[in-house]
């Protein structure tokens, strides 16, 4: 399912313009406030070499708006590229978008993170954590989701499923 977000430097990003370039693995992830996120993104950081020695990118999708993008990025030294979706049109293409549950929206603003401004929309909505290994065709070839956000396809896993493509 091809299509464009801004990545945290404000520039377009088109998949299949991507895809023209070798195979994409995409990473769906809940936003940079997320400490289990920010671990697994480090993590994929760090097999990046061998991920784009395979001729293939990272890409990784968030609701976050683009200026929290960047800050990740930069905090964390990460040299892939990291896109905004705010309001889940990407993410629902993918059936990956649901609505943050009342009683955890409540949590959340107990502990000071209003998702919505973070987000830069008026929605409160997260993906579900997800990888997919996209080839040059555009077919998802492998797919890992995990409504458990505490659980993700280790780097290990990915690096075994790109070498299928």
């Amino acid at each position: 399912m091809d299509f464009k977000l801004t990545n945290a430097l404000g520039r377009d990003v088109v998949l299949f313009e991507e895809l023209a370039k070798g195979p994409v693995v995409l990473v769906f992830y809940r936003g940079g406030w997320c400490p289990f996120f920010n671990m697994q993104l480090k993590a994929y950081q760090q097999i990046l070499p061998e991920i784009q020695a395979m001729g293939a990118q990272l890409i990784a999708i968030s609701p976050q708006k683009p200026d929290h993008s960047l800050s990740l990025q930069e905090k964390e030294g990460l040299e892939f590229q990291v896109l905004s979706d705010p309001n889940g049109l990407v993410t629902a293409k993918y059936n990956l978008l649901f609505d943050v549950p009342q009683g955890v929206r409540e949590l959340m603003e107990g502990i000071g993170l209003d998702l919505a401004e973070y987000n830069n929309t008026s929605k409160w909505v997260l993906p579900v954590p997800a990888t997919f290994m996209i080839d040059e065709s555009a077919i998802i070839r492998s797919a890992y989701v995990n409504p458990n956000f505490m659980q993700r396809q280790s780097p290990e896993e990915i690096l075994r499923e790109l070498k299928k493509l």
